[in-house]
């Protein structure tokens, strides 16, 4: 457990952003007060404990690992905010039981992935990575010759989330027959069609295209044994995690001619910053299109990720707001002028909401509002008051067993 608050918080106002997030998050931030430092590249765990200290918010994206060691050793930590949709990057079990709020930004870059699905879709389909090359070597290479209009074939989506989903109306806005398959019971959109099972997916599919979450279970899904059910002449892409993919398998298959093409927007080993060196068994094939993990990296997507997710830190530093965060209980705070605000994370067991309620009671203290949410083995409670509470009250709070961290924020 961190070391405890006093009862007037002291949390430094120092913000980390890494990994050239947004300029606008750094706006954002410091207009509310916070003190920021920005790093255009990831760091790694040593580095990150050290340059974590004194740091009341953290700022990252898909490549930086917040790890329990790391949470541990980082007690002025209140908040991370991953500018992406992921968060597998970051240990939320040990963040919750730090008391560290973690948030995302699961829509914000939706279109922009969409579109670079459809976009590679279509240069795979039109073989137009070999007509480039050719063009480029001085070959005027005009023919018809495996190049196809995507009206009219046939997109399996694996994994029907925000991305899948959006990816399924526009998709068939073109022309193209959609078929999904997610483990979830989801609702088909349009005239999609709901699979069964995987392999059904891949019985039909002439192009499929993954957009599974980063959870570990998904680690390994599509292997040898996915890509040989493939139609021949199939074209594949991955634009979801990197350890979904056996990179290996799918070079062999390309290889063989049994895959017509594929797109990798992400990798199970990437670099940690722009410009360094950059390995994989899919380097130099023929109709393969490899991106840096841009699926989401447009200026459009960015700018609303840097103000959605540092508004969303903000909030909850300043008003205990946790509405779509991601591992505490969500609870949408109202303004109560007048107020000092208690902010309460504690284990979800009975009797901690009137053991709460006894320790101000005791101290003369007079509620003007409360407010209570639950998720899983956590609970989480705002309670408005009408006067800042003395460091008596904040000492015996902190001292429930219950409890996991305890914030006064005027």
């Amino acid at each position: 457990m961190h070391a405890p608050d006093t009862a007037v918080p002291v949390a430094p106002r120092r913000a980390l952003l890494l990994e050239n997030i947004h300029a606008d998050a750094r706006t954002l931030l410091t207009e509310a007060g916070w003190e920021v430092e920005t790093a255009s590249d990831a760091l790694e765990e040593l580095e990150l404990v050290e340059r974590l200290r004194g740091v009341s918010l953290l700022g990252i994206r898909s490549t930086t690992q917040v790890t329990a060691k790391v949470l541990e050793q980082a007690p002025d930590l209140r908040a991370v905010g991953a500018f992406c949709i992921g968060t597998n990057q970051i240990d939320l079990f040990a963040a919750a039981g730090q008391g560290v709020a973690v948030f995302n930004a699961p829509y914000s870059n939706t279109r922009s992935v969409v579109e670079l699905a459809l976009a590679e879709i279509i240069a795979l389909t039109r073989r137009l990575t070999v007509k480039d090359r050719l063009m480029h070597a001085g070959v005027w290479d005009k023919s018809a010759a495996g190049a196809h209009e995507v009206r009219g074939r046939r997109l399996g989506i694996i994994g029907y989330g925000n991305v899948g989903s959006q990816l399924s109306v526009v998709a068939e806005a073109l022309g193209m027959s959609v078929f999904f398959y997610d483990t979830a019971d989801k609702l088909a959109l349009g005239n999609a069609r709901r699979c069964g099972s995987l392999h059904e997916v891949l019985d039909i599919a002439d192009v499929v295209t993954i957009h599974v979450d980063g959870r570990r279970g998904n680690t390994g899904l599509f292997g040898e044994a996915e890509f040989a059910r493939m139609r021949r002449g199939s074209v594949f892409l991955n634009l979801s995690r990197g350890f979904v993919v056996d990179e290996r398998s799918l070079r062999r298959h390309i290889e063989s001619g049994h895959l017509a093409g594929a797109a990798v927007d992400v990798f199970a080993e990437e670099p940690k910053g722009r410009g360094q060196s950059f390995e994989s068994e899919l380097r130099g094939l023929e109709n393969v299109i490899l991106t840096p993990h841009v699926g989401g990296s447009t200026e459009e997507a960015q700018e609303d990720i840097g103000r959605f997710v540092a508004a969303k830190l903000r909030d909850y530093v300043l008003h205990g707001s946790t509405t779509l965060s991601v591992n505490l209980p969500p609870l949408a705070t109202e303004e109560v002028p007048g107020t000092v605000r208690l902010a309460h994370l504690h284990h979800n067991v009975p009797g901690v909401l009137a053991a709460i309620n006894r320790v101000l009671a005791d101290a003369g203290v007079n509620i003007e509002g409360q407010q209570l949410a639950t998720r899983g083995d956590l609970g989480y409670v705002v309670t408005d008051i009408a006067a800042a509470a003395s460091d008596e009250v904040g000492r015996r709070l902190r001292e429930l067993p219950e409890t996991v961290r305890v914030r006064q924020l005027s």
